[in-house]
């Protein structure tokens, strides 16, 4: 099953814990813990800035390839468009060049689709 899918069922289960959103708190927990790994390139504090990789606050639901207009993404993440939504996310954090041919984004990906889920999780609270 897709990580996307998986997501959300995981989501409504998420009150069977020790409180009415003890598992949706478990899951955005684990998910903070995962992007861990993505800290090396990229911010997500509301007014951080770019470093190597472009500060993720509020990604999710935004444009891709231009939300951050200091930021210089790949002409690949720049044609791609849209909005960066759960299954777009999930594809991303699998493996970014097999989805994006010739960005610059060196990470190899997120092999777990639950850790995947888990990050976009948390990913889904970090912005307005």
């Amino acid at each position: 099953m897709k990580a996307a899918a998986w997501l959300l069922p995981a989501l409504a289960l998420a009150g069977c814990g020790s409180g009415p959103d003890a598992g949706a708190t478990d899951h955005i927990a684990r998910g903070k813990s995962v992007f861990r790994r993505c800290t090396a390139c990229h911010t997500i504090g509301r007014n951080a800035g770019d470093t190597d990789g472009p500060n993720l606050y509020g990604v999710m639901g935004g444009p891709i390839g231009e939300r951050r207009p200091r930021f210089s993404y790949t002409a690949g993440l720049k044609a791609l468009g849209g909005k960066w939504d759960a299954e777009r996310m999930d594809r991303w954090l699998a493996n970014p060049r097999r989805m994006v041919p010739g960005t610059t984004m060196a990470f190899a990906g997120v092999p777990d689709p639950k850790d995947r889920a888990d990050v976009i999780a948390y990913l889904s609270t970090q912005g307005p």
